[in-house]
């Protein structure tokens, strides 16, 4: 547990943990591991868990009632989330959790660390901070699909996907489901976009990848312009 040691130390919500209460949440800690795809938790479920990421990424998604899916956020390593569950009794999960890739969570049970929790109330100050972050990501999520259209939602995907890499091309590892997902639109919405931008020249799509040739062009784009 010398890694979950850490984690606990490095995270802004547990690090002002005493030393006997870290090594609590240590002893209480449960570790599961899921594989590549695997579902952590569904939509619906009542699952009264806090979590911390040990290793991967963990996926959550809004799903519609006609099988689309929204990408809500994604929590990697040293990042804590929690079900609704934890903070309202009975209620249930307002998303659908997924492992992106190989993970591992350290779990808690509300019951097992809410004793802690209510002994140090400076962890409630820094989950109302962290609140306050994920309420400001999804409004501007909510922002975005309200007032861009998908051409422009794409055009930030694909250009925060190259800022990231730091090159003009990337790989095509996310399908066009994942992308669709991401925006908030269909695979086919998405895969129009997609040749739209290469025949004005703003990117070349092969089988493999992207490749950047107007990045002026996409930026503008990306804004609604």
């Amino acid at each position: 547990m010398n890694d979950l040691s850490a984690l606990l130390q490095n995270n802004p919500v547990f690090s002002i943990l005493g030393e006997d209460d870290r090594k609590l949440m240590i002893q209480q800690a449960r570790r599961h591991t899921y594989s590549k795809d695997e579902t952590v938790i569904l939509y619906g479920n009542v699952w009264p868990y806090i979590f911390l990421v040990g290793e991967g990424k963990v996926e959550a998604l809004k799903e519609s009632s006609d099988g689309r899916s929204l990408h809500v956020a994604c929590f990697g390593k040293g990042e804590l989330f929690w079900g609704l569950a934890f903070f309202h009794e009975d209620a249930p999960m307002p998303v659908t959790l997924e492992a992106r890739e190989k993970s591992v969570l350290y779990l808690w049970a509300r019951d097992t660390v809410l004793p802690i929790f209510l002994r140090n109330g400076q962890v409630s100050w820094e989950i109302s901070r962290l609140m306050a972050d994920r309420m400001q990501h999804a409004s501007d999520l909510v922002e975005g699909l309200a007032f861009h259209p998908v051409a422009g939602r794409l055009a930030r995907l694909l250009l925060d996907h190259f800022e990231t890499a730091g090159d003009a091309s990337i790989s095509r590892y996310l399908t066009l489901d994942e992308m669709a997902a991401r925006i908030g639109s269909t695979r086919e919405m998405v895969c129009r976009a997609l040749y739209s931008f290469s025949d004005k020249k703003l990117i070349e799509v092969t089988r493999t990848e992207f490749v950047l040739t107007d990045h002026e062009g996409l930026a503008q784009l990306s804004k609604g312009v």
